[in-house]
């Protein structure tokens, strides 16, 4: 996160610097300096070089409807991420909302807050990187500019500015819609979201995908991979998609606290009029189902409680039946059971293909997490062709979708770290890769060595 030089207030300045007259003075550096005349009340420690400013100085708002989480508390208060309308059913002292930006400048940063309170009043702490403004908020819609205060950024990056309210006279806190900010570390190169109707894809964050170099002129029959989620790289909502394809895609994923699952799905033919994927059959407790949202298919899941730090394989088979349609299958192999977990086979009609569009990627479905961060492995993939040959793909390009293609979003990257290709997003990290960026392994050598006549199908 972002560095923030400071000074802490002396006791001495705690007991001089504040000085009561017509207005709010405040003593810095041996000068007194007026707050301008604004909807503002600020009762906590200031730094003494703190540059005052006033609502003038807040020429940038955040939307905290694309930018915002609960970050602690997750009852006592709500992002919207659907509209303009941000923070809302706020009620409780402790929750925490968090709100994201990335500057590329150092310098001044001034902040305040765009909100109301229904009725009564409240006092709302907002905070950068241990230094706190206590903003006294009052009288109804429609929402004013608050100005809380400035840091100085002495390193460009992600910035993280929490609310957290100090007290309240009524049920609910208040209403906001943004967080402001003005000076030079906001002057230009900021990144944050901005397009409404993204929002809820904003907050999910980027999804990142490795897109795998495999010789042309083959057809092939099976793919393998394998994959290792890092400890604590597994918050809720993170889908690791090993084996993808032009028509679907298998990996496993984290549903909550409680369950996580490993999901094979494929997609229905793009014309209704070619009909629907179905299942030819499926594994012991495995369910399936269709799906719909964002587009339509077949859905298979197992509920499995699979671990972090541990080496789990995947195995996909495609190939026409020769009737003018396609199956698809797909195996799972988890050390703790010791062998191949069958999940289940697919029939795709108004189609003939092998393998296709081969590529694996890393999501977080759950809007509300998107400020946590996850990362995997992807560690030794391979194909096989219809010939019989295996062929393992050393190389791969980077690719960026979702809150990552428009500058909404700049936690993403990929690479090889000990010779394993990773994948990671969310967290608001810094050090971003370039889409399109091509990564290279050291080869392993050594086929998968799997009975393919006597895997399991039930």
């Amino acid at each position: 996160m972002v560095f923030i030089e400071k000074v802490k207030m002396t006791n001495l300045f705690n007991l001089l610097g504040i000085l009561s007259v017509t207005g709010l003075l405040f003593f810095s550096c041996g000068k007194s300096h007026p707050v301008e005349d604004t909807p503002i009340g600020i009762t906590g420690k200031k730094s003494l070089n703190v540059i005052q400013g006033g609502v003038n100085d807040l020429t940038v708002a955040i939307p905290m409807g694309g930018n915002s989480f609960v970050t602690n508390g997750l009852s006592g208060a709500e992002i919207f991420d659907n509209s303009n309308y941000g923070l809302r059913n706020w009620t409780s002292l402790s929750a925490v909302v968090s709100t994201y930006f990335k500057v590329t400048q150092s310098g001044t940063l001034h902040l305040g807050i765009k909100g109301y309170v229904t009725t009564g009043s409240s006092v709302v702490r907002l905070t950068v990187n241990g230094q706190s403004f206590d903003v006294a908020m009052t009288g109804g819609a429609p929402a004013k500019d608050y100005y809380a205060g400035s840091v100085e950024i002495a390193t460009p990056g992600y910035v993280k500015v929490d609310l957290q309210a100090v007290s309240k006279t009524a049920t609910y806190i208040g209403n906001m819609t943004d967080i402001l900010i003005g000076g030079t570390a906001a002057s230009s190169g900021l990144t944050y979201a901005n397009i409404p109707t993204s929002y809820y894809f904003s907050r999910r964050g980027p999804s990142v995908h490795l897109v795998p170099s495999l010789p042309t002129g083959n057809s092939y029959e099976w793919m393998y991979n394998e994959v290792i989620v890092p400890a604590g790289q597994d918050p809720v909502g993170s889908y690791y998609m090993a084996n993808g394809f032009g028509q679907g895609y298998f990996g496993f994923q984290v549903n909550s606290a409680t369950q996580r699952k490993i999901i094979f799905s494929v997609w229905d033919p793009s014309k209704e009029s070619d009909g629907k994927t179905t299942v030819v059959s499926n594994g012991t407790d495995v369910a399936v189902s269709g799906f719909g949202g964002e587009g339509t298919g077949g859905k298979s899941n197992w509920t499995f409680n699979w671990s972090t730090e541990t080496t789990y394989k995947f195995l996909t088979r495609i190939r026409p039946d020769g009737l003018g349609n396609t199956l698809y299958s797909s195996w799972f192999y988890a050390p703790e059971l010791g062998t191949w977990k069958y999940i289940a086979t697919f029939k795709r009609p108004a189609i003939s293909t092998y393998i296709t569009g081969a590529y694996s990627f890393l999501e977080n479905f759950n809007n509300t997490m998107g400020y946590l961060g996850r990362k995997a492995y992807y560690s030794n993939f391979w194909v096989r062709s219809t010939t019989g040959t295996w062929i393992e793909s050393t190389s791969c390009r980077f690719s960026v979708d979702g809150a990552g293609d428009n500058n909404q979003r700049g936690d993403y990257k990929g690479g090889v770290e000990n010779g394993r290709f990773f994948l990671q997003n969310g967290g608001f990290f810094n050090d971003l890769v370039a889409e399109n960026s091509v990564f290279t392994r050291p080869a392993i050598g050594t086929a998968p060595n799997i009975d393919l006549n006597n895997l399991p199908i039930n």
